[in-house]
């Protein structure tokens, strides 16, 4: 059939129909990669591993039954023998330093749950669609300790808090007896609970820096848990110099009730302990965008 004929048989008034082609600057915008997009998506990776569940179930559980118990065992005469239990009570026992008794304990799960967090997607292989999901790289890291920092401060202070309380009825009577009113007792219980955020972040910045489990678990334990033991083997007055700034020292005067001689101020001991987690925060940032997955 002529081309001319064809022409004519096509009405005036019919549209034609074409296919639109994709506006690339529309897909892109819809797809763009935002700080909020992938906090939620941390958000959600955090609430739906089964670890997270039953690791804070075991931290809040762990603060909360040691210093209910060595509230309701405390006595005089064993503390004078013995010394003051409860880390971080930098002198004579107290009511606060029983019921945060468990935070050394709280400590190794709420670090243990940070290195999972972030040294299980490497285990995994996971961390792969993370990074090609988010290709800075960077804000997977930010997202990670900004989800679980807030969490594990806000279920640890409630934690210390529960402890306090439980307590204090074993306590009654006592001379070391004390009510959340007086002067330094929330003040400790909230400083307890920043110190295990705290904690929480620098376990996933280990998880990022070393990027396997175990490693950064060990890394965790030897940090918080050995190294001050193997410093007590330099001399005294390197001891006495250095001891305070250790990690854990440091952060064992965050929730101090009572200022020892020997140990950090309250203040000074959060500055401390922060300029750790933000060493390892910047190392593991920097291995994290200049290798490989």
């Amino acid at each position: 059939m002529p081309a001319t004929a064809l022409r004519r048989k096509q009405r005036p008034d019919q549209p034609r129909t074409l296919s639109a082609a994709p506006d690339p600057q529309t897909s892109r915008a819809s797809y763009k990669v935002t700080g909020i997009r992938v906090l939620r998506s941390e958000w959600a990776k955090f609430w739906t591993l089964r670890s997270t569940w039953i690791t804070l179930a075991v931290a809040v559980v762990l603060l909360v039954l040691f210093g209910a118990i060595a509230s309701y065992t405390y006595s005089p005469d064993a503390i004078a023998s013995d010394g003051p239990p409860g880390p971080g009570s930098g002198g004579d026992s107290d009511a606060v330093s029983l019921a945060l008794t468990g935070v050394t304990f709280a400590s190794l799960a709420i670090g243990v749950l940070g290195v999972l967090l972030a040294a299980g997607e490497y285990s995994t292989g996971m961390i792969r669609s993370s990074l090609a999901a988010v290709p800075r790289r960077l804000p997977v890291l930010w997202s990670k300790a900004a989800v679980i920092g807030p969490i594990a401060l806000v279920l640890t202070t409630l934690g210390a808090l529960a402890a306090f309380q439980l307590g204090t009825p074993g306590l009654d009577g006592e001379k070391i007896s004390l009510a959340l009113s007086d002067d330094g007792v929330l003040r400790s219980l909230a400083g307890a609970g920043l110190y295990l955020g705290l904690v929480a972040i620098f376990g996933v910045a280990l998880g990022i820096l070393l990027r396997s489990s175990a490693g950064a678990i060990a890394a965790l334990v030897g940090v918080l848990l050995i190294l001050p033991g193997l410093a007590s083997l330099l001399p005294d007055s390197w001891y006495d110099t250095l001891s305070p700034y250790f990690p854990s020292n440091a952060g064992s005067a965050i929730y101090a009730l009572h200022e020892s001689s020997d140990a950090l101020s309250p203040g000074a001991g959060l500055a401390v302990f922060a300029g750790w987690v933000a060493l390892t925060l910047i190392g593991a940032a920097y291995r994290l965008r200049k290798t490989d997955a």
